[in-house]
């Protein structure tokens, strides 16, 4: 099996339609703008970053600083800077994981099911060059109810 048709595999089931399928119409595998080998893809991430951007890794509870910032700005994709989360929808969540109750825009995640664990969860990706970012669960709060739990060595942060 090919990384592509297993990724077409996982992405076959999306849960929230406000966010945008990996999958189009007839259920055609979308191509990402950013595409990389996986060797590409090492050389340019750190190995933690790599880890959890192209291997669905998950960063120790704690560990980001990114978790801590307090800024105003924008959190973008660490693989290809493509912009995620406004920090006016960051907060805390207890969870030791950078948490944001919405993405930045429409166009900013693709979702798939995670059926790694025994309970199939909400993955989220980035949508410009497929990255696993984290997870999104309903136990967020107001206005979406949403809490998108990112691993914070999948994002980097620009201050306005």
């Amino acid at each position: 099996m090919t990384r592509r048709t297993f990724i077409a595999t996982l992405l076959a089931a999306t849960a929230i339609a406000a966010v945008p399928r990996f999958l189009v119409a007839g259920d055609s595998f979308k191509e990402f703008a950013v595409t990389k080998s996986d060797e590409e893809w090492k050389a340019q991430l750190t190995p933690e970053a790599y880890k959890v951007l192209r291997k669905h890794g998950t960063e120790p509870s704690g560990t980001s600083p990114l978790n801590y910032e307090k800024r105003k700005g924008v959190f973008h994709c660490a693989g290809c800077d493509w912009p995620l989360y406004s920090s006016d929808a960051k907060f805390e969540s207890g969870t030791g994981w950078p948490s944001f109750f919405e993405p930045i825009n429409d166009k900013a995640l693709g979702l798939s099911v995670d059926h790694r664990l025994f309970y199939p969860r909400d993955e989220v990706h980035c949508a410009h060059c497929g990255g696993h970012l984290g997870h999104v669960f309903d136990d967020g709060p107001p206005p979406t109810g949403k809490r998108y739990c990112m691993n914070g060595v999948a994002m980097t942060f620009k201050p306005l």
